[in-house]
């Protein structure tokens, strides 16, 4: 599929790598870094593990202080779905900062065109059914104000939320978070959250039979809901990622998630998608549901609504279940006025370009590239993902499926400084996250594979290095 130029080539600064610096971090990142040591929070995490700093991005390239320029599968964490620093964006983005930019929750034009595109861009039998309200300016709060509906609306106080799930920092959202790890030091958040397991397809009791996964989960929700022994009370609702994300980009098994709002349904109990990241196209429909066939009571967007990184978040709700009124859930910053201009303008470029076709195209491919590469290195355990959101799950067998966290570090390691990005998750931390911006061209995708390969290849030279030099010390 290899092209010299495609029609989103423009939209980057370039297509490839380009690693100017002996090592990464430079000796400018290297100040900034120390700097930031020095006079920021201790609760910065992305530096950390990707250890440089920022002058520019454009599309899906990012260019540090010292010139080294890196291909982006991270997206800001799945944020510039468009691309960092979209010119066509932007131009909607600067012509809202000449004339309005904040406006509390009075009606704009600007904030009516945004809230008509996403319900336009919701199933067609159902666009009239649902109704949009904006909140804070994050994905947190997007699901803090969902859970409050919910309990609102049925007069409940329970959630049931999933194994592996992610939902945000914030109190209520960092509840329903499945990683304990966040909570440790925490002594008390919202009660009355309980977890059900995920269809995990890679690591089910049912191994690869994907019936008897879904049937498996869904067994397990059933006798929270509907066993009187269970020890749960009817709660208010379930919320659960139409894909997980930090969990390890996992996608369900197909008719998981149509069970899981049909068991809830039969038991007068609500649903919330959680389509913080899987959203806004990233799966190539608008919703990564769409792709299942199934839509929920409640659901969450942030990240790739604000266009090319600008914060907002919305609540997609039906109207039946409108049951608070006015200043119930309110926020200084909701729906700030160009945070909405960049929705706008990502809703049109996506619609001009028909990014849907080309994340799917993309998606394909880069799933291609990726299984070839599991056909070649016995530790890909696991490559899986819909349009471009997709999971590498590293294992030090692929027969006992043992997590192999260590050699994920060594890879993130390696390909930074080949001049290559991506994030770390999964249940067990050993997860390649792969969410580039949609607009990632094949020339791209075929040099961040290269550079995939190039990253292997040099950890097992240095494995082999390292077991011959323990072999010549015996001597």
């Amino acid at each position: 599929m290899k092209e010299t130029t495609h029609k989103f080539s423009r939209f980057h600064l370039s297509e490839s790598a380009n690693i100017v610096t002996n090592n990464v971090p430079g000796e400018r990142s290297k100040e900034l870094l120390e700097l930031q040591k020095q006079i920021e929070g201790a609760v910065v995490s992305y530096p950390k593990n990707m250890p440089f700093a920022i002058k520019r991005a454009k599309g899906a390239i990012i260019e540090d202080v010292d010139g080294n320029q890196f291909i982006d599968l991270f997206a800001g964490c799945g944020v510039v779905n468009v691309g960092h620093c979209n010119e066509e964006v932007l131009s909607y983005v600067k012509a809202q900062q000449e004339e309005l930019i904040h406006a509390l929750d009075f009606p704009t034009e600007n904030k009516m065109r945004a809230i008509q595109k996403i319900l336009k861009n919701l199933p067609s039998a159902v666009q009239n059914d649902y109704k949009v309200s904006f909140g804070g300016p994050t994905g947190s709060d997007a699901v803090e104000a969902a859970i409050k509906l919910a309990k609102i609306k049925t007069g409940r106080d329970g959630i049931i939320a999933f194994s592996g799930g992610y939902h945000g920092m914030t109190s209520a959202a960092l509840a329903v978070t499945a990683d304990t790890a966040f909570r440790k030091r925490l002594t008390s958040l919202i009660p009355n959250v309980h977890f059900t397991p995920f269809s995990y397809q890679y690591r089910c009791p049912s191994n690869d039979d994907e019936l008897a996964c879904k049937n498996y989960a869904i067994d397990r929700l059933k006798f929270l809901l509907e066993n009187k022994h269970s020890g749960i009370a009817k709660p208010a609702a379930i919320i659960v990622e139409s894909i997980q994300g930090e969990g390890g980009n996992i996608p369900p098994v197909a008719g998981f998630l149509n069970e899981i709002v049909e068991v809830a349904h039969r038991n007068d109990v609500l649903v919330i998608f959680d389509e913080i990241q899987s959203g806004f196209f990233r799966t190539g429909e608008f919703l990564a549901c769409m792709n299942y066939g199934v839509m929920p009571d409640i659901i969450t967007l942030s990240k790739g609504l604000g266009g090319v990184g600008f914060p907002i978040s919305a609540l997609v709700y039906k109207k039946e279940i409108e049951a608070w009124g006015s200043g119930a859930h309110i926020g200084t910053f909701r729906a700030n006025q160009v945070s909405l201009a960049a929705a706008n303008g990502a809703f049109d470029f996506i619609e001009k370009y028909d990014v849907k076709s080309h994340t799917k195209e993309m998606g394909a491919y880069l799933m291609d590239g990726l299984i070839k590469l599991s056909e070649k290195y016995p530790f890909i355990g696991d490559v899986r993902g819909k349009g471009l959101m997709i999971g590498v799950e590293l294992v030090k067998d692929k027969f006992t499926k043992e997590p192999n966290p260590e050699l994920v570090k060594k890879l993130r390691a390696s390909c930074l400084q080949r001049g290559l990005l991506f994030e770390v998750g999964g249940h067990y931390d050993n997860v390649l996250r792969i969410v580039p911006p949609l607009t990632i061209t094949p020339n791209m995708i075929d040099n961040a594979l290269s550079i995939i390969n190039e990253s292997f290849e040099a950890i097992l030279s240095d494995v082999k290095t390292e077991e011959n030099d323990t072999v010549l010390e015996a001597f």
